[in-house]
């Protein structure tokens, strides 16, 4: 299983990007848990107008799973998921965005 996290926005609109590999057996029994406690279908129904200028917007990925959050919904098991693809993740950060 893959995972991405992708913070974006922000005062300096730097795009920031943590990616894991869940490959091995040992891997996906840490993982799965984690991405199987956040609320996926909430995430869908969440009205993207929550966005807040120079605040942060969180896109998360995994398997077939995708939800994009403003900073502030980036709580409980959201929370668990990001800090824990912060910490064991590879990071890459993107390019600067440009303000619309």
């Amino acid at each position: 299983m893959k995972i991405t996290v992708q913070r974006s926005g922000g005062i300096a609109a730097m795009t920031r990007v943590w990616i894991v590999d869940a490959v091995s057996s040992d891997e996906k029994e840490r993982w799965v848990p984690i991405v199987e406690a956040c609320p996926w279908d909430e995430a869908q129904a969440m009205d993207r107008t929550l966005n807040e200028p120079d605040r942060f917007m969180y896109s998360i990925r995994a398997g077939q799973r995708r939800a994009t959050l403003p900073e502030r919904a980036v709580t409980g098991p959201w929370q668990e998921l990001v800090e824990c693809a912060k910490a064991e993740g590879s990071e890459s950060r993107g390019t600067r965005g440009g303000r619309r």
